[in-house]
């Protein structure tokens, strides 16, 4: 089975323990590790190197896709091993520690990272550690269920821990599509013209002698936590499909859509979910995760095709989808997260992106990343990219937070991640406002009147009275424009007493 994965013979002789294999990071170094969204990360060389931390000084820059699985990060931070962590995480550990300023945290587009790295501005990557399902005969490496940051992470490394799991299926094998853009200032146009076009390689084209060290594993990814639709999580998706349905009666639109995009998470995955009822068909997605909603939807006849960087899925869609890759292989397409989400390609397909809004303003300003305005959740991600450069850039969000005592909509974020200027539709369960071609006052007026949850509308009415009479083109009474934080730092709610 080994010599099936392993197809370098040559390379046999590099097979080692974790512990050894781990022994290549040093004290100091930026390592480079596979995974986005808890998808194809490197799974066994991590804890072999938190367990060494326990008995020596080691602390490395960890540079990954996005999120890890399998608790990867909290260990790493519990051993003290992550000084510097980029480009997004969503472990509760390393988040705390990060807020603590123990750890520095680089929150970045994750169509960035990596163009950092090749142009100098960040770096070098001293070792790679990448998760694959397979070595080819030439050396390349093949991914497993993302391919996030590790081509480029591959590439550009002294050396290349391979970590071989053969939990992963081997059918994986001729998913993906490798393509690394050609050097600014002179780059050529990425050919992606569709979000089935394959640009690409099967596999990460390396120098094999840069192979230092080959670990096997066999063990499943983490699985995502989503929970199922709720009410509120469906009328999101209704308003969504109606709104949708106009820009098709509308002529702006046809029934199949543009390439969809979702971020991660149980909001926008539920909203997917809900396309599966609706009158669209032979959709398409060109997104960065795939998650179950994306599989639901193949199953329904609803998509036809699917591009993404990974593949992210709840436990029991895992083990419904995964023992049967090869009957989706040819409708889908994993990239690496630079092409994914690069903005010439955004913008050329005509994205609906469809991410979630921790909070948006009354004038349509959205805050995904920074709760109270100082303390990190888990970062932009892709966000950023995909907002800025779509056809379409939609925030969702639940309307209130923590049993009412807390609105998702306010009069102004205390941190801003998606400017007005990016925001072209924001929807709660209370409604949906079209903020395209509106000034902010007009912004202002739709989203009063149709997102904020009605325990907060007087309140929100209140304030913008007030700030009309400052005047502006966007009215703020900047002395009051927080005031709703203050009193939840010091009564627990929003709501006055």
């Amino acid at each position: 089975m080994l010599q099936d994965r392993i197809r370098l013979s040559s390379l046999l002789d590099k097979v080692m323990s974790p512990a050894e294999a781990a022994l290549l990071i040093k004290d100091g170094m930026t390592v480079g590790m596979s995974g986005f969204t808890r998808a194809g990360d490197a799974k066994a060389v991590p804890l072999a190197l938190a367990e060494r931390a326990r008995t020596e000084p080691l602390g490395i820059t960890l540079i990954t896709g996005a999120s890890l699985g399998s608790g990867i990060d909290s260990v790493l931070t519990e051993a003290h091993v992550l000084k510097r962590r980029l480009p997004f995480q969503s472990d509760s550990v390393l988040r705390a520690a990060i807020n603590r300023g123990e750890v520095m945290f680089i929150d970045q587009h994750l169509s960035e990272t990596v163009e950092l790295l090749r142009s100098n501005q960040m770096g070098p990557v001293d070792v790679a550690v990448i998760e694959a399902a397979a070595i080819t005969r030439e050396g390349g490496i093949v991914p497993t269920t993302s391919v996030g940051n590790s081509a480029t992470f591959a590439i550009l490394a002294e050396k290349v821990i391979i970590e071989i799991n053969l939990g992963q299926q081997i059918d994986f094998e001729g998913i993906h599509d490798i393509y690394i853009p050609t050097r600014r200032p002179f780059r050529e146009p990425i050919p992606v013209v569709s979000p089935d076009s394959r640009i690409g390689l099967p596999f990460i084209p390396i120098d094999p002698a840069k192979i230092a060290a080959i670990v096997v594993t066999n063990q499943q990814d983490s699985s995502a936590a989503t929970t199922p639709p709720d009410d509120e999580t469906r009328a999101i998706a209704g308003h969504l499909i109606e709104f949708l349905g106009s820009e098709v009666r509308k002529g702006r639109l046809t029934e199949r859509l543009s390439p969809l995009q979702a971020g991660i998470g149980s909001i926008a995955n539920a909203v997917l979910h809900g396309l599966i009822e609706s009158p669209f068909h032979d959709m398409t997605m060109y997104s960065e995760v795939l998650q179950d909603s994306t599989f639901d939807l193949f199953d329904s006849g609803k998509l036809a095709f699917a591009s993404g960087s990974s593949i992210t899925l709840s436990a029991a869609c895992q083990a419904r989808v995964f023992p049967e890759i090869g009957r989706y292989k040819n409708r889908l397409i994993l990239r690496p997260q630079e092409i994914s989400n690069h903005p010439e390609v955004i913008r050329r397909l005509g994205i609906i992106a469809i991410n979630t809004a921790l909070e948006f303003d009354i004038y349509g300003n959205v805050n995904s990343t920074h709760v109270g305005g100082t303390h990190m959740m888990n970062g932009i991600g892709g966000s950023g990219d995909f907002a800025r450069n779509a056809y379409l850039g939609i925030f969702v969000t639940k309307s209130l937070a923590k049993g009412g005592t807390i609105s998702r909509v306010v009069p102004m974020v205390p941190h801003v991640d998606h400017n007005e200027h990016d925001v072209d539709v924001v929807v709660t369960e209370v409604g949906l406002a079209d903020l395209r071609g509106l000034a902010p006052r007009e912004r202002a007026r739709v989203i009063i009147d149709n997102c904020i949850h009605a325990n907060f509308r007087d309140l929100a009415e209140d304030y913008y009275r007030e700030a009309l009479k400052h005047g502006g083109q966007t009215p703020h009474k900047l002395a009051e424009a927080f005031t709703w934080y203050t009193r939840l730092e010091e009564t627990g709610s929003m709501l006055p007493k």
